[in-house]
């Protein structure tokens, strides 16, 4: 059986059914230089935001353990892969990053499909996360919005309702920052690759979770 299999794919694989790699118009191309290409355009990123938010990323650090530290909580939202790196700091928090510590409260606003689904279907998407921080956040939290464009409606109002509460507010950006509305931190990654902002955005909570760590018992 294995013989045969291997036949017919060695016949697909000549009659032009399976491209060869690195031919012209194949498909499976990382040898053409993309993977080099992007990995090197993502170093480039990440060395310049070693210089330019080093200082911003410490800030944040200090804010977050201090909010855990006096009780608060962690609000996290964002769209698309955003909203799934909302998800992975709060699994972090509430779970664990690299060792085993007490359980931190945290809440991803875009996992829970009845809400979002309900706010979207009632108020409209742009208020999925104002209503969600008016509902949840007060003062002692944490706010964090990602937004790569930093335009995201429902991102922006979700940060503005956190200042309203009294919430201490956090933006992930791109090289854009936040437009429309203003936080206690903008954190601006020097690109408008975004590909390459939610890159630098999963390393900088990498960062914070590792803060975290290193101030709970």
């Amino acid at each position: 059986m294995k013989n045969l299999c291997q036949d017919r794919l060695a016949k697909q694989i000549s009659g032009g059914q399976i491209p060869l790699a690195n031919q012209p118009g194949e498909r499976y191309d990382m040898a053409s230089g993309r993977m080099n290409d992007h990995f090197e355009a993502h170093q480039r990123v990440v060395r310049s935001s070693i210089e330019q938010l080093s200082g911003v990323a410490t800030k944040v650090g200090q804010a977050l353990v201090e909010v855990l530290e006096r009780g608060g909580k962690v609000l996290a939202f964002g769209n698309g892969g955003s909203a799934t790196q909302a998800s992975h700091l709060a699994g972090e928090l509430v779970g664990r990053y690299l060792r085993t510590r007490r359980p931190l409260p945290a809440i991803a606003l875009s996992a829970d499909a009845g809400i979002v689904t309900c706010i979207g279907n009632d108020f409209g998407y742009g208020a999925l996360y104002e209503r969600q921080v008016e509902a949840f956040a007060g003062p002692g939290d944490l706010a964090l919005g990602l937004t790569t464009s930093g335009t995201s409606e429902n991102v922006v109002r979700g940060l503005a309702a956190a200042k309203r509460r009294g919430a201490v507010t956090v933006a992930l950006t791109g090289e854009t920052g936040l437009v429309g509305a203003d936080a206690d931190h903008v954190v601006r990654v020097p690109s408008t690759v975004t590909a390459h902002i939610q890159e630098v955005h999963l390393m900088l909570l990498h960062v914070w979770c590792d803060a975290v760590d290193a101030a709970f018992p």
